[in-house]
């Protein structure tokens, strides 16, 4: 199916207020839809014979720090029917929540995980929302636009001195002494 047949079909069995509008002309083409219209707008993708979107093949957030929103996005592949689509839906980035899809595709607990440790996003109805990379300790979400490194991060140095550049004082070590 093409995104604008899979965009109609999905029109059948959804209210057309719950979609937005069809970006046909990205690269993947998306649509939006609201946060508490996400589970049953990935249901009907997946559970749909037509369309059988079997995969989460990833998510993936942004942050739009001046317009106050982290976005986040779903991209859906169906093995069956070899056709890809694209959701997004957008939340504040004061308190961003969505649902948890991990009921859908399982996958989804490591992704949301990610973005949780990433970017602070919860995910309401995850069966484990914990940092994935980072310890438990560390302080505010790398990937927002807005953070600031610290010089240090749990008692250790954040930076190191450049190898290539050259040490002052007599110091060795550096790379004219190479």
């Amino acid at each position: 199916m093409t995104p604008e047949e899979i965009y109609r079909h999905t029109l059948e069995k959804i209210p057309a207020e719950t979609l937005g509008e069809l970006a046909a002309d990205a690269a993947q083409p998306w649509v939006t839809v609201a946060p508490d219209q996400l589970i049953e707008v990935l249901t009907v993708l997946r559970d749909d014979p037509a369309l059988d979107f079997d995969c989460l093949d990833c998510l993936t957030a942004t942050d739009f720090l001046d317009d106050g929103q982290i976005e986040m996005v779903y991209h859906l592949w169906s093995y069956t029917h070899e056709h890809l689509f694209v959701v997004k839906v957008r939340v504040g980035r004061d308190d961003p929540a969505v649902p948890s899809v991990s009921e859908l595709w399982p996958a989804a607990e490591w992704y949301e995980r990610e973005e949780y440790d990433m970017f602070g996003v919860r995910f309401t109805g995850h069966p484990n929302l914990t940092r994935l990379f980072l310890p438990d300790e560390w302080e505010g979400y790398p990937m927002r636009l807005d953070w600031k490194e610290k010089e240090t991060a749990l008692g250790i140095p954040t930076t190191r001195p450049d190898p290539l550049v050259p040490k002052k004082d007599g110091e060795t070590g550096g790379a004219a002494d190479a």
